[in-house]
């Protein structure tokens, strides 16, 4: 991957882009913002109770149940009115099942809308967390749990949603079918694509709204900008293994397994990955750069001139936030090493974990690390969902964007109006990656969108106590009931 290859996407597409998304935006920013009422007490009570019962219902990959917590939250809809069949629990093994219930339209022909998110979490160890990771807790105006932001928070707005507009008698103008799935966050039982293998008639849709992206940046509480998903990277992991004889610990040799995997890091970490924009991520810092002040909206402005500005990169390279957009990361996340105590290391081993930029494929980059190890003695494989290892990497790129249509970007300003007092949409590339791989890839455009707001500076998914502020759920909520409403009403 040459640095100098490509750096800024092609200038038509950038073009495109920006275009697309001033066009599909103009005059609408305009209208005066309308406060967010609060919600009814019935309301956020009933989604208070979901999103708790769905944090305590442990969805882990190494002990937990997704099946539990769709069963749970099938009980909730067949309880408030929705048809037995139109509310199913399916999978393929009895821990990794999947919710798909539809909320009936009015019949006019339109093909349905999928909402898909994911039951599962990531692994959380009670040591490492101030509270129990699946407990939900309320401290200091926040929710603590494990998926509070990833994504339990969200699960509990859209079944909150199905019961909300199902008990009002709603009709939308098609059908809204929600997909909760498993193995989201790994495993083997990947619930979106499952379903798209084995049951695709049940969510059959003309598009997917996935909640698992988009969602309010806010800085200390404060609205900035809604972000829509419109593009995201590859996920892709590489196992780094080092092998030797061994020995004895008392006869130590430079040739030792865990030094060369040790020194093929600290290159990694010295190496990041060229600097990069596409059309979706150029649009984004042209649009977040009027909302900073600064050295940083200067700096924002700078990356996007031919050439780019260095030192303005390396700047905003320093923000996690900005290099994840700027570039595919790749980085050690596990290690093991040695069989004993006083034995030289037989092996040693270390996972790689890359996110990459669209246009490049999983083993283009692996061909990288090669070069950035360079090192013989350490051979690089891939490493699939399974956890399958493989001298190769199937030749697979992450999807190229899908600019969102007026359908979806023009009510989605309005709701921002009303709710956010005016802050502006803006396009933005997943940084990690979601489900949409899979329904992008079975013909059926996806798109990210949230409303639950999140702190730039306060991002906690997969990480230790976990949080969101309550008043940023409870605002889900509320947008998520008016941008379906917004999305289907009758005409």
């Amino acid at each position: 991957m040459a640095p100098d290859a490509a750096l800024h996407g092609s200038n038509a597409q950038s073009k495109f882009m920006k275009n697309h998304w001033l066009g599909a935006l103009a005059g609408v920013a305009l209208l005066g913002a309308v406060p967010a009422a609060p919600l009814d007490e019935g309301t956020r009570r009933l989604a208070h109770d979901i999103f708790q019962q769905l944090v305590e219902i442990n969805t882990t990959d190494s002990a937990g149940s997704t099946t539990i917590a769709a069963e749970a939250m099938a009980k909730r809809l067949l309880e408030a009115g929705f048809a037995a069949d139109d509310v199913k629990v399916l999978g393929p093994n009895d821990r990794k099942g999947n919710l798909v219930a539809r909320l009936r339209g009015s019949g006019g022909g339109r093909q349905p809308i999928l909402i898909i998110g994911h039951l599962d979490v990531v692994e959380a160890r009670r040591e490492d967390w101030t509270t129990d990771p699946f407990r939900f807790v309320e401290k200091d105006g926040y929710f603590y749990g494990r998926g509070t932001q990833d994504m339990k928070v969200n699960d509990a707005v859209l079944v909150t949603e199905f019961i909300r507009l199902h008990r009002e008698g709603y009709r939308p103008n098609r059908d809204l079918i929600l997909a909760l799935t498993a193995d989201e966050e790994g495993g083997k039982s990947n619930g979106v694509d499952w379903l798209l293998k084995n049951h695709r008639d049940l969510i059959a849709a003309e598009f997917v709204l996935n909640a698992d992206s988009g969602g309010v940046t806010t800085v200390k509480g404060k609205p900035v900008n809604v972000d829509v998903e419109a593009s995201e990277k590859l996920y892709a992991d590489y196992q780094l293994m080092a092998t030797n004889p061994g020995g004895h610990s008392s006869l130590p040799v430079p040739d030792n397994a865990i030094y060369h995997i040790a020194d093929a890091l600290g290159r990694l970490e010295r190496a990041p990955f060229p600097f990069e924009l596409n059309g979706v991520t150029r649009a984004y810092f042209e649009r977040r750069a009027s909302l900073e002040t600064g050295q940083t909206a200067a700096d924002m402005k700078a990356i996007l001139r031919t050439p780019p500005d260095g030192a303005a990169v390396a700047r905003l390279s320093a923000d996690a936030r900005f290099n994840s957009t700027m570039r595919t990361t790749c980085v050690a996340t596990r290690l093991s090493a040695g069989h004993a105590n006083n034995a030289l290391p037989q092996l040693a081993q270390a996972n790689v974990n890359c996110r990459i930029l669209p246009g490049h494929s999983a083993e283009e980059i692996r061909q990288e690390l090669v070069r950035i190890v360079g090192d013989p003695k350490i051979v690089v494989r891939y490493v699939d969902d399974a956890g399958n290892v493989y001298d190769r990497t199937p030749e697979k790129k992450a999807f190229p964007p899908i600019p969102p249509p007026d359908e979806i970007l023009k009510p989605l300003q309005r709701i921002a109006d009303e709710m956010w007092n005016g802050v502006p949409v803006i396009p933005d590339m997943e940084t990690g990656a979601s489900d949409s791989i899979y329904t992008i890839a079975a013909g059926l455009p996806s798109y990210g969108i949230g409303g639950v707001a999140i702190d730039q500076d306060d991002v906690r998914a997969h990480g230790k106590d976990e949080r969101v502020r309550a008043d940023s759920f409870y605002d889900g909520v509320e947008f998520y009931y008016r941008y379906l409403k917004a999305l289907t009403s009758p005409e």
